[in-house]
C-alpha cells in the first residue's frame, strides 16, 4: 500500500502554519509559519514546498465559528484552498479545525512551557493538529 503525504495548512491572516503528514503513520510534524499579508502568502514559499514534498494531499483548516457556522475567516481559509489547487493543481481537502489552537498551545507547553508558545510554533503545530483530525475523520476503522 502507498502511503499518502499530506501538506497541511493553519491559515491565517498574518501566518499561516505549515506540516506534513503521512498517512501510514496518521501522524504529522510541524515545518514553518509562512508570513501572511492581509491573508496572503508568498506563493513562490508555497510552490517550493509542494515541489520539495510532492503532497498526494494538501489539507487546509476551515475555522468554523463553535456552532460549526460559518464567519469571514472561513470563506478566506476556503479561496485559499482554491488558489492552491488552482496554481499548484494538487488535490484538496479542508478540515474543521475548531479548537486546534488551543490544543495547539496545550501540546507545546507540555513540551517546553511558555518558552515553547511562540506564534509560529503554535501555527506549525496547529497545521500539525488539522492533518491528524484529517486523518482520524477520513482513514479511522
Amino acid at each position: 500500500m502507498n502511503s499518502k503525504t499530506v501538506l497541511g495548512f493553519d491559515f491565517g491572516t498574518k501566518s499561516i502554519g505549515v506540516a506534513i503528514g503521512q498517512e501510514i503513520t496518521a501522524s504529522a510534524t510541524p515545518l514553518l509559519s509562512l508570513k501572511a499579508v492581509d491573508g496572503i502568502p508568498n506563493w513562490d514559499q508555497i510552490g517550493d514546498l509542494i515541489k520539495e514534498w510532492q503532497p498526494d494531499l494538501v489539507v487546509v483548516g476551515l475555522p468554523l465559528n463553535m456552532d460549526g457556522t460559518e464567519q469571514d475567516m472561513t470563506h478566506r481559509a476556503r479561496k485559499f484552498a482554491n488558489r492552491i489547487n488552482a496554481k499548484f493543481k494538487v488535490k484538496i481537502a479542508t478540515q474543521d479545525e475548531r479548537l486546534t489552537t488551543t490544543d495547539a498551545k496545550a501540546r507545546l507547553f507540555e513540551l517546553g512551557g511558555f518558552k515553547a508558545l511562540t506564534k509560529g510554533q503554535v501555527d506549525a503545530v496547529s497545521a500539525v493538529l488539522i492533518i491528524e483530525s484529517y486523518f482520524e475523520n477520513n482513514f479511522s476503522k
